[in-house]
């Protein structure tokens, strides 16, 4: 139970763990839904506004589907480094390539979070700069053969081996790097 209580049947359209632990670590009683969405954006979009329009296209899914109560929260994490975003890898040459990249570099995680009632949406965003040491190609290696990161952008959880070694430092929500603004998210959701 959170400290202020929450009148709002939550429910989170996210398949990923860490968002799922994250939002119950806040203490929300929530249900999980998800739908499949085929994460497809105009290139006209920059930065921010692709996370925005991912995470918005999520919530459009459920927009005839809720009761009065519901408050469906969705989110897209996308990586940047400089004007560049980067996805979840296709494989592993992909994963080697995309950490290749960030190595040594600082690049940006935003990840935007959309509200969703019978009323009325509201999305939001957060931006974290995280900075990489320059890592060995071994590092790289062991680190996706060994925590499979296939199923995140820019091929890293924070939270994992490569965040330990790899990260030296972040400006910034942590928790934004993990998929969730949770100090954010907490305050909107009392505000909604």
């Amino acid at each position: 139970m959170a400290i202020a209580t929450i009148s709002w049947n939550i429910i989170l359209a996210s398949k990923s763990p860490r968002r799922q632990n994250l939002l119950k670590e806040l203490g929300f009683d929530f249900e999980i839904r998800t739908k499949e969405i085929e994460e497809v954006y105009s290139s006209e979009l920059k930065r921010e506004e692709v996370a925005v329009y991912l995470s918005e296209l999520k919530a459009s899914a459920f927009t005839d589907q809720l009761n009065d109560n519901d408050l469906v929260i969705t989110s897209d994490t996308i990586v940047c480094l400089k004007e560049e975003i980067i996805g979840k890898p296709t494989d592993r040459e992909d994963a080697i390539q995309m950490l290749g990249k960030l190595s040594s570099n600082k690049h940006e995680v935003i990840t935007a979070v959309t509200l969703l009632s019978k009323e009325k949406q509201h999305t939001f965003y957060e931006v974290t700069e995280v900075y990489f040491k320059t890592l060995t190609l071994a590092e790289i290696e062991y680190y996706i053969d060994n925590y499979q990161p296939f199923d995140k952008a820019g091929s890293y959880g924070i939270q994992e081996w490569i965040g330990y070694i790899g990260i030296e430092k972040i400006v910034g929500s942590y928790f934004n790097v993990m998929g969730l603004p949770v100090q954010k998210l907490y305050n909107e959701l009392m505000n909604f």
